[in-house]
């Protein structure tokens, strides 16, 4: 174990220090991790974070990161993985999109729609409702970037798939409106991972338990 690390598991709550390497995608880092870093800062004064903003799955050992927070299945073996949520996801659009071209009323008219879609692992992600109805539907831009589909979605140019809470402030301010909201759909799970195994330095343990209360409360 490197002495910082050792160092760490030896420190009191009160006096945890050291520099904590994150990893998360940009529909979380945004709404779920910058907007809480004063909070944390604020309980952990002589912690120093680096948050590194990624869409990729990154090698925890190989590239040096304490933490990976990831959206979906969770499937890297050797790590050690702490289930922070299970987060609904929405169909939203901007309300110039819906004046320009009317609501949809049903999954099948999506099909008549903008559709901004994800690409995961360099294919389109399928859209899923609660009730296992899935679609892979057409539209006029794919991307990788959570961010870019928001971005593109305020500005009018179609229908986005995306966890509620990365677009909860813009729904709350009237800036997307939920497409179908009457069809609840799907849930992706969130995970914490590391690769500390059961000696696990305390700031990765603070951080991980406030991402726990925090997210943890998005679920309810």
């Amino acid at each position: 174990m490197p002495f910082e690390d050792a160092d760490n598991v030896v420190q009191t709550v009160r006096d945890a220090r050291g520099l904590l390497r994150v990893t998360a995608p940009t529909d979380l880092s945004r709404t779920l991790v910058i907007s809480w870093m004063e909070a944390f800062a604020s309980r952990h004064p002589k912690l120093k974070l680096e948050l590194n903003i990624l869409d990729r799955r990154v090698d925890l050992i190989r590239e040096g990161y304490d933490i990976a927070v990831r959206v979906g299945a969770v499937s890297d073996s050797g790590l050690v993985g702490r289930k922070l949520a299970d987060l609904p996801l929405v169909l939203a659009a901007s309300p110039d999109y819906i004046a320009r071209h009317g609501a949809p009323g049903s999954i099948d008219e999506l099909q008549r729609h903008a559709c901004l879609r994800y690409l995961l692992a360099g294919r389109p992600y399928a859209w899923t409702w609660r009730d296992g109805t899935t679609l892979v539907p057409d539209g006029p831009l794919d991307t990788n970037s959570g961010d870019a589909l928001r971005l593109a979605a305020l500005h009018g140019a179609g229908i986005v798939y995306l966890l509620g809470a990365s677009v909860a402030d813009d729904l709350a301010a009237g800036r997307l409106v939920v497409v179908l909201p009457d069809l609840p759909m799907h849930t992706l799970p969130v995970h914490a991972l590391h690769a500390f195994g059961r000696q696990i330095p305390l700031r990765v343990r603070l951080f991980i338990d406030f991402l726990v209360e925090r997210i943890g409360a998005m679920e309810k």
